[in-house]
């Protein structure tokens, strides 16, 4: 292999060189970061799996959300039984998340690459990038066909998925290739034991490989010269809300809040919380984000982690009821219908959160919705409920003063103002954000 561009230790990394417009070329992305160090020949297929130890030693984790040792699922999947499948995963199904997005659509290649890696770390010959069915598939399709010519490519498809919160969860994922809705399954069988095909299946979340692409090309050392002991590296962060400049950041791992916010220009207006991981995720009120660092270690006092990078903020102005209820009614409809707690129990909280925001809720409101949240917590078929339930959870917290005087006096001025928090709609979704640099 030639010698490789020399990449900056610090920020950005995935991010560098990024188009300001467009998707990077190949010929463009091979300048930037050299050639992969595919195997060519039968040696070096053998050699390929030492790029599991090297992840392992790089103590890179999945950025999909769940932040699961990225070396121990590959090396689960390499040690099953059969010829294995590897799935990019850029669903993406999160309305407060654009990372993978972004990187499918400017930095495809960066995203192949990690596939090609992986598929020959565990022994898979095919890769399925899959993609919402709504974005523009023009950026991916023409990566694809642009690596038909790069030597040591396993074969690598593209997939669609319908656009759905619950479409990128993995036995989802795997159901809809299988020709199934994407919808959750019941587990066992996992994935890596039989998936795609009634393969062994790998499945990582698009930045999750991205990182992988750089971590075989510059080691382990390069990649954890940034972040902290326990959570080395880099990680993209979507930052929406009352900002100057919302969009997609690459921060080190454990920055401060701040020092996101100072490089997005500074918020346009006082927060009242933030929303950590989205819309399975956390509140934090404002007076808490002082000296705030984004780490497992610092969020896990306020029972947040950052998901699957995500920042969003709500300013000053907003009503935390109103917030809730749009969200949480989104979140009833996005149930995958396979079980009670989710049909029946998430419509229940969403109703209940809207008469308190309608003015209109009996008796003690607060408590029932407590209560439901406590009955439906831990019984679902899938995460999906849980998810939902921690996001109620913190916010009855976070905003107890706007519960409870919705329950005195009714709705509030805030009440209506637009909503603050993004959910899919058609203006949403496509609505373009800036990207940091």
């Amino acid at each position: 292999m030639s010698q490789l561009p020399e990449l900056p230790a610090g920020l950005p990394r995935l991010l560098n060189a990024i188009p300001a417009h467009g998707a990077m070329s190949l010929d463009e992305h091979l300048a930037v970061h050299g050639e992969p160090p595919l195997a060519h020949s039968r040696r070096e297929r053998r050699d390929a799996a030492a790029l599991i130890d090297r992840l392992e030693r790089a103590g890179l984790r999945g950025r999909g959300g769940a932040a699961f040792p990225t070396a121990v699922k590959m090396r689960t999947v390499a040690n099953a039984r059969g010829r294995p499948v590897v799935v990019a995963n850029a669903a993406e199904g999160e309305p407060t998340s654009l990372k993978d997005r972004t990187l499918v659509g400017a930095l495809p290649h960066l995203v192949l690459d990690g596939g090609v890696l992986a598929a020959q770390a565990v022994g898979a010959e095919e890769v399925i990038l899959c993609v919402p069915d709504t974005i523009d598939l023009a950026a991916p399709q023409r990566a694809i066909a642009e690596r038909r010519e790069l030597d040591g490519s396993a074969k690598i498809r593209l997939a669609t998925v319908p656009e759905r919160y619950v479409a990128g969860q993995e036995s989802a994922l795997v159901n809809h290739l299988n020709g199934g809705p994407a919808l959750p399954t019941f587990t066992p069988p996992m994935p890596f034991e039989r998936g795609v095909g009634r393969r062994p299946t790998l499945i990582n979340n698009a930045e999750t490989l991205a990182h992988i692409a750089l971590i075989a090309r510059h080691g382990s050392g390069w990649f954890r010269a940034l972040g902290t002991s326990s959570e080395p590296g880099s990680t993209l962060v979507t930052l929406s809300g009352p900002i100057a400049y919302p969009g997609v950041y690459e921060i080190e791992q454990g920055a401060s809040l701040t020092s996101l916010l100072e490089a997005a220009g500074g918020t346009t207006s006082p927060l009242r919380a933030v929303l950590l991981g989205g819309y399975a995720g956390a509140w934090v009120s404002a007076e808490k984000l002082r000296g705030l660092a984004l780490s497992a270690e610092h969020l896990a006092p306020h029972g947040a982690t950052l998901g699957a990078g995500i920042v969003a903020l709500l300013s000053e102005d907003a009503c935390g009821v109103a917030e809730t209820a749009r969200v949480l009614r989104w979140m009833a409809r996005q149930s995958a219908g396979q079980c009670g707690p989710c049909v029946h129990g998430l419509d229940a909280i969403a109703t209940s959160v809207e008469e308190v925001a309608a003015g209109s809720a009996r008796g003690k409101a607060r408590q029932r919705i407590a209560r439901l949240a406590t009955l439906v917590r831990g019984r679902g078929a899938c995460s999906h409920p849980d998810g939902a339930v921690r996001f109620l959870v913190s916010a009855l917290e976070v905003f107890a003063e706007d519960f409870a005087d919705h329950a005195r006096h009714g709705v509030c001025d805030a009440c209506r103002r637009p909503g603050e928090l993004p959910l899919p709609t058609a203006s949403a979704r496509t609505a373009a954000m800036a990207l940091s640099r």
